[in-house]
């Protein structure tokens, strides 16, 4: 965490700095308090006509004014087990609305997570629901009147309009609330094409459906390369592919850890809290490739960041079937790979 860029948005400095954030790091805090989040799935504003993709930017525009109002209803209607908690809540009303799905939609449009062209992407996204988001709490504000301790506030202090809530965006991780709503989790790139889940949601390995529906549309029909991806969870390494297929298609190892952080500080620019986003890198990743992206980060103004190095523990939450962490990372090929 940057604590010197944390301390620069505090929408209300007045009342301290900001001292903790929640597990994830995506909502700085000040003492006593909380944050209801709730997330927009992108892979459900994706519109498909003649074989492309768009996303429906009207539909997400109203679709987060919708979400913004339904969480500060969540503010109202939380129950809340300390008295300092509930009076400071009450008092900043903080929301934090953010997306997941991100990648998905990437994948729809076709387009390599990381290149310009997403980046693009991620900035437009992101700007429609912060702007969404502060028109509706400047609408609630109207209805209901602002948060209390909007006198105190930056915003009243440079002449905003009023608003109902001290922060209304942040982005994080969805890790649980992805795989209920069947999209990729908050602004990750695809962890692996095809991997299981250890914990409460264990289901069946089988490679991602965009990129079954591509390979079919591509004509490209080989039960061994299903079978390796099952087992290696990424195509990258198959110069027999399409380049364009798999480049769209990289996971989140492939990506160079200077991509990651340009997608999540494009993000950045238009989220109020912060944003949870988790830099992934192969086993055999350097201290001076951390260092590199721990600086890079701070340079392009993100808020924090966290790196995960492949294998670090034993027992990890997300992991690719034929990947043995036991093994430096190496990945167990099927036999059928060399008759292909």
């Amino acid at each position: 965490m940057f604590f010197d860029r944390i301390q620069r948005d505090n929408p209300l400095p007045a009342l301290g700095p900001l001292e903790a954030t929640n597990p994830c790091g995506e909502v700085p805090l000040l003492p006593w308090e909380a944050c209801v989040l709730g997330s927009l799935n992108l892979k459900a504003f994706v519109v498909e006509q003649n074989d492309r993709a768009y996303l429906d930017e009207e539909g997400l525009r109203k679709a987060a004014r919708l979400a913004l109002r339904f969480l500060d209803d969540m503010v109202e209607v939380s129950r809340y087990p300390k008295r300092e908690i509930e009076a400071i809540c009450r008092a900043n009303r903080k929301v934090g609305l953010g997306i997941m799905g991100f990648a998905d939609l990437l994948l729809f449009l076709r387009i390599p997570y990381g290149s310009d062209e997403s980046i693009a992407v991620a900035d437009r996204v992101m700007r429609i629901v912060q702007e969404a988001a502060v028109e509706a709490s400047r609408e609630l504000a109207q209805e209901r009147g602002p948060f209390p301790n909007f006198p105190l506030s930056r915003y009243a202090a440079r002449g905003e309009p009023p608003r109902r809530n001290a922060t209304v965006t942040t982005v994080a991780p969805t890790g649980s609330i992805s795989i209920i709503a069947g999209c990729s989790s908050g602004i990750e790139p695809l962890y692996a094409l095809a991997y299981q889940h250890i914990g409460e949601f264990v289901g069946v390995v089988q490679p991602h459906p965009l990129l079954l529906r591509e390979l079919s549309r591509l004509g490209i029909h080989d039960p061994g390369l299903l079978r390796e991806i099952e087992l290696t969870g990424r195509i990258g390494h198959r110069t027999d592919l399409p380049e364009g297929l798999r480049r769209v298609f990289r996971v989140a190892t492939e990506i160079p850890p200077e991509e990651h952080v340009r997608v999540q500080a494009a993000i950045q620019r238009h989220v109020e809290n912060a944003v949870s986003k988790t830099i992934n890198l192969p086993y055999e990743a350097t201290r001076e490739e951390v260092r590199r992206a721990f600086l890079l980060a701070h340079e392009l103004q993100c808020k924090g960041v966290t790196v995960y190095r492949e294998g670090s523990p034993r027992g990890q939450v997300l992991q690719v079937l034929g990947h043995c962490l036991s093994c430096m990372g190496e990945d167990v090929v099927p036999e059928s790979r060399a008759t292909m």
